[in-house]
């Protein structure tokens, strides 16, 4: 059997601290009921946290996540890192040290991680245009993005870019529905990412 942690945080986590637990409503519960249709050994934990960010992901590493079994680790995190960075009136100069000590932390993540856990997959963060607000947070979140790549590259961890891919679908069927204020995503997005991760492991069985 196959133990997958999923991390990140309210797109992973979606509702199952509170109300759909223990695997949430949204892509981990997705993927775990695609793994158990086709008679994969996959056991999933979800491990999403609402309003994480890349800080509080590695500030409950070493005490948590390493105490539990996982053969392989999913990330998706950051945006909540943008969102702090947009909504407290900061400076170009103080935007980019805060995006450069994200990308510091999600190393530092790994690297903690990777203790326990040899295999990883790590997530692209997203955003939409929808409000017409988010579109000044698109290039942080494609500097963010770039970021992750290179730490990809570097330690050798396959990297699922989810931006594009959904902004193909978006195109094609409206934002709204795949997204439900321009963060989150609707059932529908969420199964864009489930059907992805599935893609993925059925190459890595």
């Amino acid at each position: 059997m196959t133990h997958l942690l999923c991390l990140g945080d309210s797109i992973t986590d979606c509702g199952r601290l509170f109300h759909h637990p223990p695997l949430g409503n949204g892509y981990v519960q997705k993927l775990s009921r695609k793994l158990k249709s086709t008679g994969h050994d996959f056991q999933i934990a979800n491990c999403g946290v609402d309003g994480f960010t890349t800080a509080r992901l590695l500030a409950n590493a070493e005490p948590f996540y390493l105490s539990r079994r996982a053969d392989m680790i999913s990330i998706l995190i950051g945006i909540n890192d943008i969102g702090l960075m947009m909504n407290t009136c900061r400076s170009d100069s103080q935007k980019e040290e805060m995006l450069r000590k994200a990308l510091l932390n999600y190393e530092k993540l790994l690297q903690i991680l990777s203790h326990s856990c040899s295999r990883f997959l790590l997530m692209e963060p997203f955003i939409f245009p929808v409000p017409w607000e988010y579109k000044t947070w698109i290039p942080h979140v494609r500097s963010l993005s770039l970021g992750i790549g290179i730490l990809a590259e570097k330690y050798g961890i396959p990297y699922l870019l989810l931006q594009d891919t959904l902004n193909r679908q978006a195109g094609l069927l409206g934002f709204h529905a795949i997204t439900t204020d321009g963060i989150h995503l609707t059932d529908a997005g969420h199964e864009i990412l489930a059907e992805k991760l599935f893609y993925y492991l059925n190459s890595y069985i």
